[in-house]
């Protein structure tokens, strides 16, 4: 189970967009984070949660690759430890000639309290997979099953994923734009940063919809920026109000 400490954190992460999460990393000197081509099944879904990792090399008969043992299959064995609050990630090295997880697991792990899963392959069973209510991103569908193309080999490894990498507990955020991964170390802190980036862009997004330019707004000057700070100042009076 995730801690109250952390919960809190993940809460907070699930505010801002992955846009501003990967804008403020970047900031803290950290690239490459915003998993390439991994998109969400359908529109709407938002997850937050620390990264349960499952790795994925290509199937070889003499591997068992045809051979689905729940108690040996590293595969099924990560779908029964998988924690609430968790995120699988599943590197599946870009490869979407087949699905990686169908909708009876998909179900499985969200009944385990899951929220969320991601692969930089496919899924297969996807519509009903959108339907399930585990937010889910994937690069593809494809209705054939994972044994064809795909052996799982380590769960709780570090991985690659969408071209990026996923260390177990790092913080795997999606929404509808896709999927962004937050280094454990630094959640605190993106999280506190974003929140703080996002309130200034509402500002600065009311400026340029009332017709100003860009100039001297975005990136803001010293009399936007004192404008700025009386408007936070004043919200802030409102909500106190409420």
């Amino acid at each position: 189970m995730v801690d109250r400490i952390e919960k809190d954190i993940i809460d907070l992460l699930l505010v801002p967009s992955t846009a501003t999460l990967t804008s403020v990393m970047r900031e803290l000197g950290v690239t490459n984070v915003f998993m390439h081509r991994v998109e969400p099944l359908c529109s709407g879904m938002k997850m937050a949660g620390p990264a349960f990792t499952l790795r994925y090399i290509p199937a070889r008969q003499d591997l068992g690759t045809s051979v689905i043992d729940n108690l040996r299959d590293v595969q099924r064995i990560g779908i029964e430890e998988i924690a609430p609050g968790q995120v699988l990630v599943i590197d599946a090295r870009g490869d979407t000639r087949a699905g990686t997880m169908g909708a009876i697991l998909a179900t499985r792990i969200y009944q385990r309290g899951a929220v969320g899963v991601v692969t930089d392959g496919a899924f297969r069973d996807s519509p009903v997979i959108a339907e399930i209510g585990l937010p889910a991103y994937a690069v593809a569908m494809n209705a054939n099953t994972n044994k064809t193309i795909h052996h799982p080999s380590e769960i709780q490894v570090p991985i690659a994923c969408g071209g990026v990498a996923v260390v177990p507990n790092d913080i795997i955020v999606g929404d509808g734009e896709g999927v962004v991964v937050v280094p454990a170390s630094m959640a605190e802190k993106v999280a506190e940063m974003a929140i703080a980036m996002e309130e200034k862009e509402d500002f600065l997004m009311e400026k340029i919809r009332a017709g100003e330019s860009i100039v001297g707004v975005y990136p803001p000057d010293e009399k936007i920026i004192e404008e700025y700070e009386e408007w936070k100042i004043k919200k802030a009076n409102q909500e106190l109000v409420k």
